[in-house]
Parts: structure tokens; C-alpha cells; sequence
């Protein structure tokens, strides 16, 4: 198994494989030119956007700066916002449902490290992340390895999520939790 296939499943893998050194090099580059682009130039945007994601590059709404690994580990419904400044480690899957919004500064991280500190020098693993449909985030909310958040639910602005919060929900704090059920 590569180390990106194991990357891909979860799995402890070395992140200075040259594979995935030159992944991480071309999405910089993808990342540069979308960062950079004119703010009229709405159609250089889409194609970078296109060949950047996974899935969902045609529709998504992007205000840079934007940020991430890999970027072709990441899958998008149709007509997602990101705002400005907005992280995404996609050493595994995220999967963002349709019309989803992403405040400023929102961090998404698939990425985490072994708690032993020999085994953390040269290895990572990660754990997938699913947004569902008609979510909003608020700014500068961390979204956890491994977290599922169900559709039309409301995370709070500045909200730490470690755990799954379910469907249509007004979720906040740190740790978040579930405030109230939405109607």
C-alpha cells in the first residue's frame, strides 16, 4: 500500500513520501494563482477551482485567501461559500454538502498525530470530515478530525467541534454542543 493510499484510509503514513510532497506542491500552486487572481477575474478562478477540488469546483463561492492540503480530497455539493481566510487539511476526506456557508476563518482538519512523541516524528494519520447540506459555520469554528455535522444545522461562531452534532441543531462553545433544536 502507498502512503498515500494509506494517508487516504486513515492509516499512520510517512506526510515526507515524495508522492505527496508533490501533491501538497501542486495544490500550493493551485492555491497561489487562486489567491492571487484578479477579483474580475471570475472564470480564471472557476477553472483553478475546477482542477483544485474534488468535486463541486463549478459552483463554489471563494473569497481568499484560502488554504489547504491537498485540495483534491475535498468534495463540494453545489453552491458552497467560503469566506475569507477559511483552512481546510485534507489529509482524508470532506465531504461538504450543497449551499453550505463557511464564515471567516474557519478551520477544517482531517489531520492529527499519534500522542506518542517517537511515533509523531514521522508519522500522521486522519480521520474524515462530513458537513451536511444547508449548514452554516460560523467565523473562526474548528471542525475536528473525524466530526460529522448533519444537515441544516448552525455551528457558532468561535465553536471548538470534536463531536458529531446532529441535524438541524444550533450548535456552539468549546467543546461544542447542542443549544437548541432549529425549526
Amino acid at each position: 500500500m502507498s502512503e498515500k493510499q494509506k494517508m487516504l484510509a486513515g492509516e499512520p503514513y510517512d506526510p515526507a513520501d515524495p508522492e505527496l510532497t508533490a501533491d501538497r506542491l501542486h495544490a500550493r500552486k493551485l492555491i497561489h494563482t487562486l489567491n492571487h487572481a484578479e477579483p474580475d477575474d471570475a472564470k480564471r478562478m472557476r477553472n483553478v477551482c475546477r482542477e483544485l477540488f474534488g468535486s463541486g469546483g463549478d459552483t463554489v463561492w471563494l473569497e481568499p485567501p484560502f488554504r489547504c492540503d491537498y485540495g483534491t480530497n475535498i468534495y463540494l455539493g453545489e453552491k458552497v461559500y467560503f469566506n475569507f481566510d477559511c483552512v481546510i487539511l485534507d489529509v482524508c476526506e470532506v465531504r461538504i454538502g450543497s449551499h453550505v456557508f463557511v464564515a471567516p476563518g474557519v478551520h477544517i482538519y482531517t489531520a492529527t498525530h499519534p500522542l506518542d512523541a517517537d511515533l509523531r516524528r514521522s508519522q500522521e494519520f486522519g480521520k474524515p470530515v462530513t458537513i451536511g447540506d444547508d449548514v452554516w459555520i460560523g467565523g473562526k469554528a474548528i471542525i475536528c478530525p473525524g466530526v460529522t455535522i448533519g444537515d441544516r444545522s448552525v455551528i457558532g461562531a468561535g465553536s471548538v467541534v470534536t463531536k458529531d452534532v446532529p441535524s438541524g441543531v444550533l450548535a456552539a462553545g468549546n467543546p461544542c454542543r447542542v443549544i437548541r433544536e432549529l425549526e
